[in-house]
């Protein structure tokens, strides 16, 4: 018998059109694996959603959505009240990682390597530097590197920012970590392996980096000694269970071996929502491992489950 999926994509975070593209993606890959798909283009109108999420009843649900309401457990807690099995992580898992403050408490409990951080009002960040530069400067609950900001010895940039942040009443300030931009994708209790990536189009792995054609060059498999890369995929892991997620996430790492004779790796944060563009890493993770995108989504379908 035929599955019948449910799609959502595009939602009403700064991700949308991330989302969107995810979607589309994912709606392809699902009808070539087999299934059934109903797409759900999502906007404000939640009624709308839960109208087309029971009428007619999917089997199960492919959350498609990034950012805001989409990850950070809100629909979630949508699904759970209905009663249908969805993708990714459930409600607490997701609020956790999204709630950049609350997964560091996890991490740091959980013994992973973090670096100083703080959380500082838009006051306090046009008064002074919260922390000693560098430092970087970011989103509470956002994702995809919305809203992310390099502080370096002799930038004056810090009061304008302030005076414009449109992400809440909070920012967090954490300490810069030079060196390399690892990732690593988990599914399950795999992590997947270890991508380098190299931003081209902006100063990080920045949103142009992520999105934009050309944005970013993958390495993948990462070249570094043998012991970094398990570690990193053992820090990936460890954090996917920390937080409690499900299905497939992504840890982001730093990997600094600026200092003579010295590596470490720093866990950044983790994605439950992995995007699923065409230029995304968890896809890309996958087909070095022998899982297609077809394979990859019916993957997830496979793990869907409500409740926490």
């Amino acid at each position: 018998m035929t599955q019948t999926v449910a799609v959502l994509y595009g939602g009403r975070s700064a991700e949308r059109e991330v989302s969107l593209s995810s979607g589309r993606e994912c709606i392809v890959a699902l009808r070539e694996a087999g299934f059934d798909v109903i797409p759900i283009e999502v906007t404000d109108d939640l009624p709308a959603v839960i109208h087309a999420l029971t009428h007619p009843r999917p089997d199960a649900v492919f959350n498609a959505l990034h950012g805001r309401y989409g990850e950070d457990g809100c629909i979630q807690g949508v699904l759970d009240w209905l009663g249908i099995p969805y993708t990714h992580s459930g409600l607490r898992a997701s609020a956790l990682a999204m709630d950049k403050a609350a997964a560091k408490a996890v991490f740091r409990a959980a013994g992973l390597p973090i670096v100083d951080h703080r959380l500082v009002t838009r006051d306090e960040l046009e008064a002074a530097d919260p922390l000693p530069l560098p430092y970087v400067v970011k989103p509470v609950n956002e994702g995809s590197s919305v809203g992310v900001h390099i502080m370096l010895e002799g930038s004056n940039r810090r009061a304008e920012i302030a005076r414009n942040w449109r992400f809440g009443e909070h920012a967090m300030a954490e300490t810069y970590v030079p060196g390399r931009e690892l990732t690593v994708g988990v599914m399950g209790d795999r992590a997947l392996a270890v991508t380098d990536i190299i931003a081209d189009a902006g100063a990080f792995y920045d949103y142009d980096s992520k999105y934009a054609e050309g944005g970013s060059r993958h390495v993948v498999p990462a070249q570094m000694p043998a012991e970094d890369y398990a570690r990193a995929l053992d820090i990936a892991l460890r954090a996917h269970q920390a937080l409690g997620c499900r299905g497939a996430s992504r840890a982001d790492l730093r990997y600094d071996e600026t200092a003579q004779g010295t590596r470490r790796l720093v866990l950044l944060e983790v994605n439950t929502q992995p995007g699923l563009t065409p230029t995304s890493l968890l896809p890309e993770q996958a087909a070095h491992c022998g899982i297609p995108f077809p394979a990859l989504c019916a993957w997830m379908v496979k793990e869907a489950r409500h409740g926490a």
